[in-house]
């Protein structure tokens, strides 16, 4: 009784400002979801340019009756650029939901709201299929997959959102105007379901300060690495990044490198591995491609892929070692799809079905959603590891049906919405043992 009765006193108190809509510099605005790793909570994320209480009121959906409320705190980031521009990001976690159930939510304080948003809860159970759209490289100027994927959102067909680096091209430029005007841009999809990222070569000024200030990812690392848990999948989020800008401290790597060591020893423990199968990776530089242009992925001794001399920190190993089953990655603005790889060999589960139980991870290039700098080209003659490569815009859907089955298809924006590559990754076992199960390398 006591809360709802506190409730009722903060509704009459606000009561004005909930019937505004008019805009101020305490008005909420760039809100997006971030999910926690805890199904029964949610973080909502948004920004002001004054200092104002940072609250959400939110209830069951579709009555949009807000009988719930939270609070939490806001923190002033000042943009590194000449203007020094401050903005307020204010952070609330709901807390005690319900999984699978509807939610509407607004956000703000007496100073101003935001409009009514919803978002359903993650399921807690490692047995239902989580749906996403994954896609990297998507700028304030020709974003053009970002329509199509807020029909998709609203249209209610993914649970959570993967963007695998670069946003807005940038988020500091113009003295961060670029990236409110982005993050504006980008609500009708982030305010619905959680929105999911890692840093890209793109958000390195200010040793990333507007990346790790804007987005709320778990754990304690702002954003540039973190893992949770949904449904039968592992997922991990890394910093490729760490690798090319040792300017902002080279004990960045090694510290990266060990938590990704410790997160996938412990994802791979046999009652985690029965759970949560599927270990799967996002990053936004990949250690392979064959794009016509000089990046790391196009040279033999790729950094993300081998480390530094003498083979130190490379993540190919590493990721083999631990049985990840799937990695993500974007910065070539194109997709590409290999297969099975390990040291540039192919380990195809077999001839008429490469990705049934593979001898190596299967690797997805997603970085097509759109912008400034366009699409990149590919070499002539595709290298004997790459599957399908398509030079148009477009993202990725996924679905972990399940603890054996996958589903992966890239979605071309270009062909209004064609769905232009599609397969089935298929693991009847998962971890390092289903690499010697499966059939020799490809000559």
């Amino acid at each position: 009784m006591r809360g709802l009765w506190e409730l009722a006193c903060l509704v009459y108190l606000w009561l004005p400002q909930l019937q505004s809509e008019e805009s101020s510099s305490g008005h909420p605005e760039q809100v997006h979801l971030s999910y926690p790793g805890d199904p029964t909570s949610m973080t909502v994320t948004w920004t002001t340019f004054a200092q104002a209480d940072s609250f959400v009121l939110f209830g069951p959906d579709p009555q949009a009756a807000f009988t719930r409320w939270a609070r939490g705190r806001a923190t002033k980031f000042v943009d590194g650029g000449k203007l020094q521009r401050a903005m307020y990001i204010h952070r609330v976690t709901l807390t005690g939901l319900l999984p699978g159930h509807h939610y509407a939510y607004r956000c703000g304080s007496p100073q101003g709201w935001s409009r009514p948003f919803h978002f359903q809860a993650l399921l807690n159970s490692s047995d239902w299929s989580p749906r996403f759209a994954i896609f990297g490289d998507m700028g304030m100027e020709n974003p053009q997959s970002l329509p199509r994927l807020k029909r998709d959102t609203e249209m209610g067909l993914y649970d959570l959102i993967l963007h695998v680096g670069d946003f807005a091209y940038d988020l500091h430029t113009n003295d961060a105007l670029i990236g409110d005007d982005f993050m504006r841009k980008i609500e009708p999809v982030a305010a619905l379901v959680p929105y999911m990222t890692c840093p890209g070569n793109h958000e390195q000024q200010y040793n990333f300060s507007n990346y790790r200030a804007r987005f709320s990812m778990p754990g304690g690392t702002e954003g540039l690495w973190y893992s949770w848990d949904v449904g039968p999948a592992h997922i991990i989020s890394f910093s490729t990044e760490v690798y090319f800008y040792l300017v902002y401290g080279p004990h960045l790597v090694v510290e990266q490198f060990q938590w990704l060591v410790k997160d996938l020893q412990a994802a791979s423990q046999p009652e985690r591995r029965k759970e949560h199968p599927w270990i799967i990776t996002m990053g936004h530089r990949p250690m392979y491609c064959s794009n016509n242009d000089q990046d790391d992925c196009t040279l033999h001794e790729s950094i993300i892929r081998k480390g530094f001399d003498p083979h130190r920190y490379g993540l190919e190993d590493l990721f083999y070692k631990y049985g990840v089953d799937l990695e993500l990655w974007a910065h070539e603005h194109s997709y590409e799809r290999l297969w099975p790889v390990y040291d540039y060999k192919v380990y195809n589960g077999s001839t008429e079905a490469p990705y049934t139980n593979p001898g190596a991870p299967v690797h997805i290039i997603t970085g097509s959603a759109g912008c400034r700098e366009r699409l990149d080209p590919f070499v002539p003659k595709p290298r004997e590891w790459s599957a399908v490569r398509i030079e148009d815009y477009g993202f990725t859907r996924m679905q972990v049906f399940n603890r054996t089955h996958l589903w992966l298809e890239q979605v071309s924006d270009d062909q209004n919405g064609t769905v232009v590559d599609g397969i089935w990754l298929i693991k009847e076992q998962h971890g390092p043992e289903a690499w010697h199960e499966s059939s020799p390398p490809l000559s």
